[in-house]
């Protein structure tokens, strides 16, 4: 159920990003744009279409915020890629956008990604009333910026110069506003959307985000490039205090399993409708199982 719905997701929102994407032409920042969407898990656009159709939302409307997400998520790992952020030179198995461009392009097509994030929400398409898409529109930058991701990554830069170990409590909350606030939000869209009460949403994307980010910390340390389409062992190197470094692997590993769990209750009032989400929990952590 879960990876025949992942890739229909992954299609739909492809088509999408394909839509908006057409009229930029062929320009090199628009042919990157392109380059920097594709491919991925396309979880948090899964988080967005499944919560909808869990609340009654149709897919042609819930689509448009699926891709909103994927554009924004790109976006940033295109400047977390830089130079003067992670230096990576390998993202999806592929040269990252710095690298096959330049930094210049890469910075303009992470400008243009978010801009075009935010032009989806306005598509009404998404919703009939404009105050629900205002509503996303709001909320999406909440989580993408300083109050969310942006402030994770402050964080996570601080924390490379700190003559300081974070704490257990310290890296949960980077990494809850780092990784977690844009699966929250995504996990949201489908409440919001319908009207309806988001929080067994919003406690089942609070569990998930943090076991998304703890299988990273594990795949940092035991997975390969060939794999994970990215660079490991880059924690260790850095000295970075992670849930491994933290934890142990097998402690890690323990309170991965733990959070899946808690977002499987987070579903029971939802019953048997929201098995495909219940399989996402599980997916998350299975990548370093």
């Amino acid at each position: 159920m879960f990876n025949d719905r992942l890739r229909d997701v992954a299609m739909q929102v492809e088509s999408c990003l394909a839509e908006m994407l057409l009229p930029l032409g062929t320009a090199p920042v628009a042919e990157a744009m392109r380059y920097a969407t594709q491919g991925g898990k396309r979880i948090r656009a899964f988080l967005v279409m499944e919560s909808a159709a869990l609340h009654g939302v149709s897919d042609a409307a819930s689509v448009w915020a699926a891709a909103a997400v994927e554009a924004l998520h790109a976006y940033s790992l295109v400047h977390d890629d830089l130079p003067c952020m992670d230096d990576d030179d390998l993202r999806r198995g592929q040269p990252t956008v710095h690298v096959k461009w330049d930094e210049a392009t890469a910075v303009l097509v992470g400008d243009a990604l978010q801009a075009m994030a935010f032009e989806c929400l306005t598509r009404p398409e998404l919703h009939p009333d404009p105050s629900i898409r205002l509503a996303l529109v709001a909320s999406l930058a909440r989580a993408s910026g300083a109050q969310g991701m942006v402030m994770g990554q402050a964080l996570d830069i601080a924390a490379e110069t700190s003559t300081e170990s974070l704490s257990l409590d310290q890296i949960t909350r980077l990494q809850a506003l780092k990784t977690g606030a844009l699966i929250g939000w995504s996990a949201e869209v489908g409440p919001v959307l319908a009207g309806d009460d988001p929080e067994p949403l919003r406690r089942y994307a609070g569990a998930l985000g943090l076991a998304f980010q703890i299988a990273d910390d594990i795949l940092d340390v035991t997975g390969d490039a060939a794999k994970t389409g990215k660079r490991v062992g880059k924690d260790a190197e850095a000295g970075k205090a992670t849930f491994v470094s933290l934890l142990g692997l097998n402690g890690a590993r323990d309170r991965a399993r733990s959070l899946v769990a808690e977002a499987e209750a987070a579903l029971t009032p939802y019953g048997g409708k929201a098995e495909a989400l219940r399989e996402a929990a599980r997916f998350v952590i299975s990548r370093e199982m």
